[in-house]
């Protein structure tokens, strides 16, 4: 990552959406490294260009944002990627989450919280801080029949099932360290380990998985 902060690749269908995120951003100190306007453009930008986060719209014509979420980490773990949508509870929304996107956005955000949103998924977390994307979580992950991810969950320890119960209900690593009496370091190094042994991503697929494998339910 750049010293100004992460560099940042938009995908939107629409010009003057783009031409807006890349003034807000810019003027943030923010470096944004290119713009794509449909899900294959996207694809090959992200090969060319290496950003850091690619902020993408979900619905565009042609290859969709979740199709071009995949084949881009498909390729490379380096790169995060944040959804853009005009739904606050979208199906999309979640097979986004599921094909490895770090959070979304609704495209009437504020500038400042576009900003800080950029930077905080290009710090490598999961932008999982607003409500509505555990309400999103709860209500698809419990509706889905076939588990969009597959996870083995009988190599973590007792105490790593506990973390990970903990992640899944949005917990931060300094709440996680408040709520077992734990340095960050050490919560910090049992995030890790459930990433590693889980093959998860981010914070996002965690929440996922939470549900999905019942270690949290929709009233807990």
């Amino acid at each position: 990552m750049s010293d100004i902060g992460p560099r940042v690749l938009i995908v939107d269908d629409q010009e003057l959406i783009r031409t807006g995120f890349r003034m807000i951003l810019t003027a943030r100190g923010i470096d944004v490294v290119g713009e794509a306007g449909d899900g294959a453009a996207a694809v090959e930008a992200e090969r060319r260009l290496r950003p850091d986060v690619v902020l993408m719209d979900i619905r565009m014509p042609g290859l969709d944002g979740i199709e071009a979420t995949r084949r881009i980490l498909a390729r490379t773990r380096d790169c995060r990627i944040l959804m853009l949508t005009t739904f606050d509870l979208d199906r999309y929304v979640y097979a986004a989450l599921t094909a490895g996107a770090s959070g979304f956005l609704l495209k009437d955000v504020t500038a400042d919280h576009l900003a800080a949103a950029v930077r905080l998924v290009g710090t490598g977390d999961a932008l999982l801080a607003p409500s509505i994307t555990r309400r999103l979580v709860q209500r698809f992950a419990t509706e889905s029949e076939t588990p969009a991810l597959h996870r083995d969950l009988t190599a973590l320890t007792p105490r790593e099932l506990e973390v990970l119960t903990m992640l899944g209900r949005g917990l931060s690593n300094t709440e996680l360290a408040e709520a077992l009496t734990l340095s960050e370091a050490t919560v910090k190094t049992h995030v890790a380990r459930i990433f590693a042994k889980l093959d998860l991503r981010d914070r996002a697929q965690a929440v996922i998985l939470a549900y999905e494998t019942g270690l949290i339910t929709p009233s807990a």
